[in-house]
């Protein structure tokens, strides 16, 4: 199976989740809260199931990882060379305070790493994909479908981060880089922002998990652009511990 002959499917499964997530997101719908206070939605259960369902009818032997099916053993999931991984809503944060910065994620992954993502911004009516090696792709709110690959460097850094996440150490971080610009984007847009050459660098110095992250990062690595651990290691997918160390996200040339 090659990812560029199923894209167009997986696509539309990411479309058909974005419609279900809208509709919710455009009533009076109510929040409630896990076991660890992170929000959760009708929209979140929903999107899940129709991309859950979708993956599941056009390649019936990947398996799914997602963010609301996340209680998989280790040792079935150890097993697991390539696999989706899911996140229904990204952002269910900005997605509560109705901002429109919410993200629908979905990630193919093989042997750790990302090689094909769509994420899709149900309110703002934008989408992006990627295959790495194959470059990525945007599509604008007037439909418009083009190539998107990350910026030229330039002597002012811009830094995309979340006001939501601006801790300390991000923020030394971010002056450590010199002379800036600071461009505010929520959830998996930080990634697809540099993926079109909008920003530079995210830098991400604080608690994710591998499904906030795997489409983004594929987009963004289509585009020409990678996501490294603060050490230089090539962030990696399919760990034990679903937590993601700290983690840089930038143009190639950043590194």
């Amino acid at each position: 199976m090659q990812c560029s002959d199923i894209l167009p499917d997986v696509i539309r499964i990411a479309d058909e989740a974005s419609d279900r997530v809208l509709r919710i997101y455009e009533s009076d719908f109510k929040v409630n809260y896990k076991d660890d206070d992170s929000p959760v939605t009708a929209a979140d259960l929903a999107s899940h199931d129709v991309i859950v369902n979708g993956l599941r009818a056009i390649s019936h032997d990947i398996p799914v990882l997602s963010e609301e099916g996340r209680d998989i053993p280790w040792e079935e999931r150890k097993q697991w060379r390539r696999f989706w991984l899911v996140d229904p809503i990204d952002g269910t944060r900005e997605f509560t305070q109705r901002n429109g910065e919410f993200t629908v994620n979905i990630a193919l992954i093989e042997d750790g790493q990302p090689v094909m993502g769509i994420v899709t911004a149900p309110a703002l009516k934008e989408a992006f994909w990627g295959v790495v090696g194959e470059g990525a792709h945007k599509r604008d709110r007037a439909g418009k479908v083009y190539r998107i690959q990350v910026a030229e460097p330039r002597a002012r850094r811009r830094v995309v981060a979340s006001k939501n996440h601006l801790n300390d150490e991000t923020r030394t971080f971010i002056e450590a880089l010199g002379d800036h610009e600071l461009v505010q984007a929520g959830s998996s847009l930080k990634f697809c922002r540099i993926a079109e050459g909008r920003a530079d660098i995210y830098p991400r110095l604080g608690p994710t998990s591998e499904w906030d992250t795997g489409a983004g990062h594929a987009v963004l690595a289509a585009a020409g652009g990678e996501v490294r651990t603060l050490e230089g290691a090539p962030l990696r997918y399919g760990k034990e511990d679903v937590l993601n160390p700290w983690f840089v996200g930038a143009a190639n040339w950043y590194f």
